[in-house]
């Protein structure tokens, strides 16, 4: 493996290219048991009140496949659309993510140049939030939406995901800019 090294790239305006708070994934986490929760409702309760009208077992499971199969196509023509959202977001629209879209942005983009890219953890992440891959080669991105600029803590979190990883790079990706401490170009 070569040296490793960091390369911080802004996105200030139109560049290129996760790290969640526990809060946020919380809330995600209680979206998808929310979401989880309803699709089995619906399940049951069209097994349950067509068996209840046709004292059908047959019917009854074919209404639930159907039922089904309608719940997972409205969630992929979802994740469909969401996905198409976040490819044509600019700078504004980045501007008012919060930190897991953002990340999910990056990705979108990042696949769009030919890289294969993998999510982290929520925690013990060792301060990579999304790591990709490319040719042989992996890289380690932490992605920070922030108002203000982002300082050296990141540059520092992502220094201990290269070895973790197996990364040969690391990256800091933002929306806004770096302190004077954190505006590196390379370390060797």
């Amino acid at each position: 493996m070569s040296n490793p090294t960091i390369t911080n790239i802004g996105i200030k305006y139109h560049t290129l290219l996760r790290k969640l708070s526990s809060r946020r994934k919380s809330k995600a986490k209680q979206e998808d048991e929310l979401i989880n929760g309803l699709i089995g409702l619906f399940m049951f309760g069209s097994f349950f009140v067509t068996f209840y009208f046709t004292k059908s077992l047959l019917t009854s499971v074919g209404v639930a496949i159907v039922a089904f199969a309608v719940v997972i196509a409205v969630l992929i023509i979802r994740k469909m659309n969401y996905t198409d959202k976040l490819r044509r977001s600019g700078i504004e629209d980045i501007h008012k993510m919060d930190g897991r879209e953002f990340e999910l942005y990056l990705g979108e983009l990042i696949k769009k140049h030919g890289y294969e890219v993998l999510g982290t953890q929520s925690a013990g992440d060792y301060g990579a939030d999304l790591v990709i891959a490319k040719g042989g080669k992996k890289i380690v991105i932490q992605a920070k939406r922030y108002k203000s600029n982002v300082g050296i803590k990141a540059v520092q979190e992502i220094v201990g995901a290269i070895a973790h990883y197996g990364a040969s790079e690391a990256w800091v990706i933002t929306n806004s800019d770096y302190t004077d401490a954190a505006n590196i170009s390379k370390i060797q």
